[in-house]
């Protein structure tokens, strides 16, 4: 009798042994499985739809150093970054929201498409790239007050690299501020040309 005691407890402590190893084992398959969906959803995002995902109504860059950053920023992923014709459409749409309405009236949307297709076309076709841009600092920024407008000039140095060859080009950007406080820019130079 001892005997059918001893083997009674051993199946009982075999079968809790094995319910605890199921139980963790589903634990662990649960675990899993939520870390991937997480793992899913942490997909980064292109450099491209980070820009494409300001929303310019709600958002809308604060100072002029901002307004230019976030131009350069469209701006280098036009020339660095792979899009589709989709992202690209978005993306000028986006960037002609930063111009001031006396520079967007300059062009159609449909003429402003066109004209920079080609520009990206020229540069592309040189295998010229924005590598990295670096907007003048805040304390650059020289603000005035003309003709009843506010205005500000900044700076900016976009950094282009052709196969192995690195060169800068400077721009200077001359922005207005609009009836709802918001910078826009009215034009830009080549640094060499400074007569903004």
């Amino acid at each position: 009798m001892n005997k059918e005691k001893g083997q009674g407890g051993i199946k009982i402590f075999v079968v809790v042994i094995v319910l605890v190893c199921l139980v963790l084992g589903y634990y662990y398959y649960l675990s899993n499985k939520r870390n991937d969906k997480e793992s899913e959803q942490q997909v980064k995002a292109t450099a491209v739809q980070e820009v494409l995902m300001r929303d310019l109504e709600n958002n809308y860059p604060p100072t002029p150093r901002e307004v230019v950053k976030y131009y350069a920023e469209i701006t280098k992923c036009f020339y660095a970054e792979s899009y589709t014709e989709e992202e690209f459409h978005d993306m000028a749409m986006q960037i002609r929201k930063l111009y001031d309405d006396e520079l967007a009236a300059n062009k159609t949307d449909q003429q402003y498409l066109d004209d920079l297709g080609v520009d990206i076309d020229l540069l592309k076709g040189q295998e010229i790239v924005i590598s990295s841009y670096s907007p003048g600092s805040s304390t650059d920024v020289e603000e005035f007050t003309q003709d009843g407008y506010s205005w500000a000039k900044t700076r900016c140095t976009f950094h282009l690299r052709q196969g192995t060859q690195f060169q800068n080009t400077e721009e200077i950007f001359l922005l207005r501020k609009d009836d709802n406080g918001h910078w826009k820019i009215y034009g830009w130079t080549l640094a060499d040309d400074e007569n903004v």
